[in-house]
C-alpha cells in the first residue's frame, strides 16, 4: 500500500455487500487539511441515507501512521480567532458526523494516532488494532489542549485515561494500554491478521438486521446530543490559545 501524494488527501469509497470502506490519505503521516476533513464529514453524511450500506469501515492508506491529526501547516496559518475557530471546528464536524451517522462505523487502525487521530478512532464504534497503533495527545506541548476530540475519548475511554494522556503529552501510550482502557476492542500482531479479523467481523455484522444495528447506534450515543454545540465550544477554546505567545514560540521551535 502506498500514501497519496496530493497535497490536499485522498479520499475514496468503495461499497461492497452492504459494507461502505471509506480510505483517507495524506502524504503528511495522513494529517488532514480543512479541506480532507470537509470531504470526509460531507461523505459520512451522504452515507447516512446510503440504503445500500448497512456499515462504515474507516481506514487510511499506507503502512504508516494511521493519522498524526490536523494539518501542522494549516496550524502555523492561523492568525486570527475566526480562523482558530475555522480550524478547530474541522475535527468538530467530523467526529459530530460519525456520532450522527445512522450506520456503525468500524475503525481499522493500523498504526500510530495522534491528536485528531486519536478523535477519530474514539468516535468509531468498534476499532480493531495492531501493536504498532499507539496513541499520543501531545496538544500540551505547543500550548494546545485535545479540547475538541476529549468529550470523543472520554466517551470512549473514560476521565482517567483522558487525563493521563493529556497531562503526559510527551508520551506514547502503547496499543495494550489503549484496549485496555476501551479505544481497541482487539490488536493483532500484523496487518494481515488484522484484516482476516477485520474481514470476519464486518461481514457478520453487515449482515444483522440494518433497523436493529441503527437502533443501537442510538443507544451507543445517548447522552450526546449537546455535542454540536460542544464541540463548537471547544473549538473555539483551542482556537485563542493558538494565537497565544506561548503557541507561536513553541510552533516557531518545531518549523525551525
Amino acid at each position: 500500500m502506498t500514501t497519496t501524494s496530493r497535497p490536499n488527501g485522498s479520499l475514496y469509497t468503495k461499497i461492497d455487500n452492504k459494507i461502505a470502506t471509506v480510505e483517507f490519505g495524506h502524504p503528511a503521516s495522513n494529517s488532514f487539511p480543512g479541506e480532507l476533513l470537509q470531504r470526509l464529514t460531507d461523505e459520512l453524511n451522504a452515507l447516512n441515507s446510503n440504503s445500500d450500506v448497512n456499515l462504515i469501515i474507516l481506514k487510511s492508506e499506507g503502512e504508516g501512521a494511521f493519522c498524526a491529526g490536523a494539518s501542522f501547516d494549516e496550524l502555523l496559518a492561523v492568525s486570527n480567532l475566526e480562523q482558530g475557530a475555522v480550524f478547530f471546528s474541522g475535527f468538530a464536524n467530523v467526529i459530530n458526523a460519525m456520532r450522527n451517522c445512522s450506520k456503525l462505523i468500524v475503525g481499522r487502525i493500523h498504526g500510530k494516532a495522534v491528536g485528531g487521530g486519536v478523535g477519530l478512532a474514539a468516535a468509531c464504534d468498534y476499532a480493531l488494532a495492531t501493536v504498532d497503533s499507539a496513541i499520543k495527545l501531545s496538544e500540551f506541548t505547543i500550548g494546545i489542549g485535545p479540547f475538541v476530540i476529549a468529550p470523543a475519548v472520554e466517551r470512549k475511554m473514560g476521565v482517567a485515561a483522558l487525563a493521563e494522556m493529556t497531562l503526559a503529552a510527551h508520551e506514547w501510550k502503547n496499543a495494550y494500554w489503549a484496549q485496555e482502557k476501551g479505544l481497541y476492542a482487539k490488536v493483532f500482531e500484523n496487518v494481515t491478521d488484522l484484516d482476516k479479523e477485520l474481514g470476519i467481523f464486518t461481514q457478520k455484522l453487515a449482515g444483522y438486521n440494518p433497523e436493529a444495528l441503527s437502533d443501537m447506534k442510538k443507544v451507543l450515543w445517548e447522552g450526546t446530543e449537546n455535542w454540536s454545540t460542544l464541540l463548537a465550544e471547544r473549538a473555539k477554546i483551542s482556537g485563542r490559545l493558538v494565537l497565544s505567545d506561548f503557541t507561536k514560540n513553541a510552533l516557531g521551535k518545531l518549523r525551525k
